[in-house]
């Protein structure tokens, strides 16, 4: 025998001298329960100015003036294709800015929506802006390709506040910002 082959031997039946194959087969099991659950993890995206566009996007804003048809204080607007909550630009704020006393979340839901004006589809990022009591103004919600709380990061019923700053930071109104263009 050589002496790799020596080291190797010794070596497993250390190993198989100090373990149970029970003990071994409940550590690979919890390392495929742990390595299941990391895609159920909260993703801080946004936080610094970083987007969750994913692979198919192209980081290219939409045109104003006749590429960006429509009012975006109204819940039929093209961007508001998967909101649910009250609109920012009702609130104080824009499309892509919170009211002032408010913080965006870190993290957000996506969305791909149509625009008429060009013809193209966008995908846009809806971030909750955070800090004060709900506005009350301008309801929307719609829910476009919308899917269940066990894709979060396509559902819009759930408390994007959670991944702000600080700790049971109130909900107060939806943004609607340009991530990139859909592929």
């Amino acid at each position: 025998m050589n002496w790799f082959d020596r080291i190797s031997e010794h070596s497993v039946r250390a190993v198989a001298r100090r373990t149970s194959r029970r003990s071994l087969l409940a550590g690979i099991g919890a390392l495929l329960v742990g390595a299941a659950s990391l895609p159920l993890l909260p993703v801080a995206r946004g936080a610094e100015g970083k987007t969750a566009a994913g692979p198919k996007a192209q980081a290219q804003p939409v045109a104003g003036g006749d590429a960006d048809p429509g009012d975006a204080a109204h819940c039929d607007y093209w961007r508001h294709c998967a909101i649910d909550g009250y609109l920012c630009s009702c609130c104080g704020g824009t499309q892509s800015a919170c009211p002032p006393g408010t913080e965006m979340s870190a993290i957000t839901w996506i969305g791909t929506c149509h625009n008429p004006g060009d013809g193209k589809d966008y995908v846009i990022s809806y971030n909750d802006c955070c800090g004060k009591s709900s506005c009350g103004r301008c309801f929307c919600n719609r829910n476009e390709r919308d899917t269940p709380l066990y894709q979060p990061g396509q559902a819009n019923d759930y408390n994007w506040c959670s991944g702000s700053t600080q700790a049971n930071i109130p909900y107060h109104c939806s943004t609607a910002r340009i991530v990139g263009l859909a592929e």
